[in-house]
């Protein structure tokens, strides 16, 4: 098991069936870690408040993940600043033997197994975090660049061939 770059840690034996909220915070060397695994220009901030209780089917753990994160745009690769204040809702579970079966209501909640005796509040809020993020951003010059390099919209987009004229036969019925 490789060690997350922001890692949290908190045993097992510590988490008890009572709410107990914890705010975790990430340090310039942790964020300039995470930044690079997710591909991200820098993160400026990056925290998280949370929750954590034991329930019937393992640890609850719910709040919040905050972060100033700055993305590169996905066509011309300028700055652009993004703000993430993201629910936090994941249930740590004992791990499941691959044959057993496992099934999933509509409310399910995302699940990250247990290892090592501790659950990691850190990764999980990085995990967060890096799901909120668009995973193609777009700056405002993206749509003038795509223009120029000759890429049109959907709306510019008009059939071709046999498909032509099927909208104005259709409309004159």
């Amino acid at each position: 098991m490789t060690t997350p770059e922001w890692s949290r840690p908190e045993r097992l034996d510590a988490i008890a069936h009572d709410e107990r909220a914890v705010t975790i915070e990430a340090d310039e060397t942790e964020r300039a870690a995470v930044a690079r695994r997710f591909d991200l220009v820098a993160i400026d901030r990056l925290s998280a408040h949370l929750t954590m209780r034991r329930d019937g089917a393992g640890i609850l753990v719910t709040g919040r993940v905050t972060a100033a994160v700055v993305q590169a745009c996905s066509v011309t690769a300028e700055r652009l600043a993004v703000t993430v204040d993201e629910p936090v809702l994941v249930r740590f579970v004992e791990p499941v033997a691959e044959e057993d079966e496992i099934e999933l209501s509509a409310d399910a909640l995302d699940t990250i197994e247990i290892e090592g005796g501790a659950i990691d509040l850190g990764e999980a809020a990085a995990q967060t975090m890096a799901l909120a993020l668009d995973p193609f951003p777009r700056g405002p010059n993206a749509g003038k660049v795509l223009k120029a390099a000759g890429v049109i919209g959907e709306d510019e987009a008009r059939p071709l061939g046999a498909l032509a004229g099927l909208k104005a036969l259709l409309q004159k019925e």
